[in-house]
Formats: C-alpha cells, structure tokens, sequence
C-alpha cells in the first residue's frame, strides 16, 4: 500500500523521495532499550535531515504512512515543526488497549502528533471513527483501499470447472481462524463439483492442512508462497474467492481477486464490507457462521449464470472504485483540499 500510495502521489504530481529509512519498530512492550536506542536514533536523522533541508531547502509536505503504537513516526512531526512543513498521515491507527510498557507513552506521541496534521487520511469508517473516538480535533478524510489492477487483468480461463482459491499467510490468530472456518465449510460440501487453491504459507502451513484433513487429497491444490505474477495467474483459472477473513482490516487480496475477475464469499465483518460489495461482487455472510458461509458457495458454484454475472461485476467494481486512477484522483483532491499548495 506504501507503495501505491507513491504512484499516486506521483500521478498528482509530486516527486517523492524517502526521507529515511530508519526502521521505527517497537515489537513487544518491554523493549525500554529498543525505545531508547530509536530514541537516539530518531535523533540523528532529525540532525541530518535538517542540515539537508538546511541547505537545499525543505519538501512541500511529510507523507506518512501507518503510524501505529508499534511503529511511531519520530521524525516527520519534529521536522514539520522546525520548518512549518504539512505533515499528512495515511492508514494511522490508535488502540485504548495498547497501554502496557512503552507502547503507551509511544501511542501518545502518535496521537499528538495526528492532531497536528495537516489531514489523517483513513482507508475505512471503521478506521476514520476509531480514530475520531480517540481525538474530537484530527483533520480525517475517507480514501477507498486500492490496488494496481494492471498485473490482474489477464484473460479470464472460461473452463465450466469450479475451482476455488484462497491467499492467505499460514500463522496464528485471525489467519488460522479464517482457514478453520473455511475448512468447516468445505467439509459440507464435498457433494459438489468443486476444486481448491490454496496459495499462501507460514509456520502454521502444517496445522493448516490438517485442518482440511477431512477433504479429499485431489480436491485440494495446495501452491506455496508464490510471487505476484504467479498468484495473479492462479486467480485467472479461478472461479470464487472464498476467504471467511475474519478480524481482516479490508484485504487487499480481496481487490486482487475482483479484479481478476474472481467474485469473493466473505464474512460481512470488520473492513471487509468496504472492498466487498455484497449481492454485487461478492456476498457477505454472518461473521462465525459456518453453515452460511458454506450456503452462499453452494448457491454459486450452484448458478453458473449467477457466478459469471458476479465474476463480470467484481472487475468493473475494482476498477471504477478501487484502481490507480480513481484514487488519484480523490487523494490529489484530498490534498487540494487539507493541505495549502499548488497542485
């Protein structure tokens, strides 16, 4: 997402450079030394930067992206303030639970200096009214999850075959949850034609197929870690998405395959519903709910019509909502509209 927010800066017009590449990464609470230490090192590239903009002069604004209570900016807002710069953050986070050890001191920092920016952009509602939740006075804009549709618009395979596809990393936590849901779905529908892709691995990937132990061997196609070239191909012979996606933040797996023209069944949970148009390109069912997770990919593998008409909607929904070219657009007009400069 990093990155494509610097293509579409890029497109506004911008050239953009990294700033630093220190890494600002806080893993447990305990870690006083490690906060320390980036302390320090914060420090130094706040001296270097501004003998740089010292003598070549300063940016027109400070881009960042996910400041969050484990990977705070400690660069950015210092060097906003020493040379009246607009400091813009995109998918930043706070959490009331993250409290323990440094993380909570951390977090404040990050909040103080979201109420400073010039805008905080948020990818979900859910996001923007957490973040609204924590501060009455952060400038907040809405701009949707996007993707670059150009490496998933191959010719769609047109076998009558049913083959389902999931990507997804093999680790524990909402990950392993979303597999075990989808094995149980599975299991219920062994009667009908269907073959699975699993791309993805991870240190559960053992846990993961024992999970789906229960379904036949040769109903299962199980890839590995593939690039994306590769998992772009497997969704071009693919049919239906089926990823449960619980405690997703929106998924943009789920953009890659609707833009490959590979409706999605999902939970209708967290920031799913964001990227998922439900009844349109994909259908939404209730979070934990097994038994209707497995309904909703019998009754397409079921309608053929149905999944080829879905399949037709979830490219068109991608590209006109979730592309490039339209989140250019709505991030130059964000920046037009929050931040004072010449664009």
């Amino acid at each position: 997402m990093a990155r494509l927010l610097i293509e579409c800066l890029e497109r506004s017009g911008f050239t953009v450079d990294v700033a630093s590449h220190l890494r600002a990464f806080l893993r447990n609470p305990d870690s006083e030394s490690d906060k320390d230490q980036l302390m320090d090192e914060a420090a130094q590239e706040v001296g270097r930067l501004s003998a740089l903009w010292d003598q070549h002069g300063a940016p027109q604004l400070w881009f960042c992206y996910h400041p969050y209570f484990k990977s705070p900016d400690l660069i950015g807002p210092e060097m906003c303030r020493r040379f009246s710069v607009p400091y813009v953050t995109a998918e930043a986070s706070y959490s009331p639970r993250r409290t323990r050890g440094v993380w909570g001191p951390v977090q404040e920092q990050v909040l103080a200096s979201l109420n400073t920016a010039a805008v905080n952009i948020c990818f979900t509602e859910r996001d923007k009214a957490g973040l609204r939740k924590a501060s009455h006075s952060a400038a907040l804009a809405r701009l949707k999850p996007f993707i670059d549709v150009t490496e998933f618009s191959h010719t769609k395979n047109t076998s009558q075959a049913v083959r389902l596809v999931a990507v997804a990393m093999m680790r524990s936590g909402d990950k392993m949850d979303s597999y075990l849901r989808l094995a149980s779905a599975l299991s219920q529908l062994t009667h009908l034609p269907w073959t699975l892709s699993v791309v993805g691995d991870g240190p559960l990937c053992s846990d993961v197929r024992s999970a789906f132990s229960g379904i036949p061997a040769d109903r299962i196609e199980w890839h590995g870690l593939l690039e994306q070239t590769d998992i772009a191909a497997v969704l071009a012979h693919s049919s239906l998405y089926v990823w449960p996606g619980c405690g997703e933040a929106y998924g943009l797996a789920y953009l890659e395959a609707q833009a490959a023209g590979v409706p999605v069944i999902a939970f209708n949970t967290a920031g799913v519903p964001e990227v998922v148009h439900h009844g349109y390109s994909g259908i939404l069912t209730p979070p934990g709910d097994d038994d209707a997770y497995a309904a909703a990919i019998a009754s397409m593998i079921s309608n053929p019509d149905k999944l080829a008409s879905m399949s037709d909607n979830a490219a068109t929904h991608v590209r006109k909502h979730h592309s490039l070219e339209p989140a250019s657009v709505a991030l130059h007009s964000i920046l037009k509209q929050y931040v004072s400069l010449n664009l």
